[in-house]
């Protein structure tokens, strides 16, 4: 009982900082709220005995991504952040409803082709031993993350570039 309402309070956390960090207009206010949802997920993890992820979580994405998007912010002047106000157009509003209406359905076709949860509704008392997580991770293989997790790499590494050398251009100016 106390890992449902644990796992209700986490929940609730995690939803309720996406939300806020999706509607506020304060960029610093939304790397906080990124912060929260990150720290949630963590616990998630934690709630599952998978410490090894949890602390990944907080280590790699909680401290570092988060980190990086702070620095990130900081290198844009604040005369391009002071003056910015993004009005809500309709237009805008009916494209990402639809949008997300499409990206729901898209995920639901999936799971219903696949039939995962018919597959799940079966194997819900089966848990996945760490050291077959551990081996997905940092596997090569098929099916493995290891390489995923080096183009995410490469790709943040070329954000961090772009983002000095916008910040270069603006300070000529």
């Amino acid at each position: 009982m106390a890992n449902v309402v644990m796992f209700c309070i986490l929940a609730v956390v995690i939803i309720g900082s996406a939300i806020m960090c999706v509607t506020t207009k304060r960029i610093m206010r939304a790397a906080t709220y990124l912060l929260f949802v990150l720290f949630g997920v963590a616990g998630i993890y934690f709630l599952l005995d998978y410490t090894f992820l949890g602390a990944a979580q907080i280590a790699v994405y909680a401290g570092g991504i988060t980190m990086l998007y702070i620095f990130a912010i900081q290198l844009v002047s604040k005369q391009t952040l002071q003056g910015l106000q993004e009005r809500l157009k309709c237009s805008r509003i009916l494209t990402g409803a639809l949008v997300a209406v499409a990206g729901f359905a898209v995920v639901v076709a999936i799971l219903l082709k696949n039939k995962f949860i018919d597959n799940f509704a079966q194997v819900t008392d089966m848990e996945v031993p760490m050291e077959t997580i551990g081996t997905a991770l940092v596997g090569a293989d098929k099916y493995q993350y290891v390489l995923p997790f080096e183009f995410i790499s490469i790709f943040l590494l070329a954000c961090i570039i772009g983002g000095i050398m916008i910040a270069r251009k603006e300070d000529k100016k």
